[in-house]
């Protein structure tokens, strides 16, 4: 038996995927309290992410959420990594407020607890990327999007790790063209 790599790409770019998840969910967390939220986005999902992102650039005239929207196009599958809104009662003031109940009257203000779990379990799914040898990159652009359309319920803080693991990344020197397949 001969097996072609391109036939098999998908099927082993979706195992890292979800080892990628798996490192996000074990990552450590602020108290051990896990607020993380984690999922995975392939085929149609990525076309409504794209699109919604086409909408959401075009609305605020950031462009580079538009370049993004179409670089997304060339992944085979999104890691989406987002954080649950929670203060720890740590009064360590990193929110700039002088205790966790100030901060309270403020709700749309995160903790700063919850910005570095997720930071840490971005961190740990994008080392496995790496260990792996498949091409990604942290989004903000594709967490916000993912925000709009409440991906991950409940969340406040979500990025997006595209992954694709073709003979160049697409999502490094960058030119915002469709993809050619």
């Amino acid at each position: 038996m001969l097996t072609n790599e391109r036939a098999t790409r998908t099927e082993r770019l979706l195992l890292v995927a979800n080892e990628m998840m798996t490192a996000a969910r074990t990552a450590p967390k602020g108290k051990g309290i896990d607020i993380i939220e984690v999922a995975l986005a392939t085929g149609g999902t990525i076309g409504l992410l794209s699109e919604s992102m086409l909408e959401y650039g075009a609305k605020t005239g950031l462009r580079f959420i538009t370049r993004d929207a179409l670089d997304i196009l060339h992944a085979e599958a999104i890691v989406l990594i987002g954080t649950k809104p929670q203060p720890h009662g740590l009064n360590c003031g990193y929110c700039g407020f002088d205790s966790c109940d100030a901060k309270a009257q403020f709700p749309e203000v995160p903790c700063s607890l919850n910005a570095v779990d997720v930071g840490i379990a971005i961190g740990s799914a994008c080392a496995v990327a790496a260990d792996h040898r498949v091409d990604s990159r942290v989004m903000f652009s594709v967490g916000r999007v993912a925000l709009e359309l409440d991906m991950l319920p409940g969340c406040n803080n979500i990025y997006g790790i595209p992954i694709s693991c073709s003979s160049k990344s697409p999502f490094f020197d960058r030119t915002a063209t469709l993809p050619t397949k």
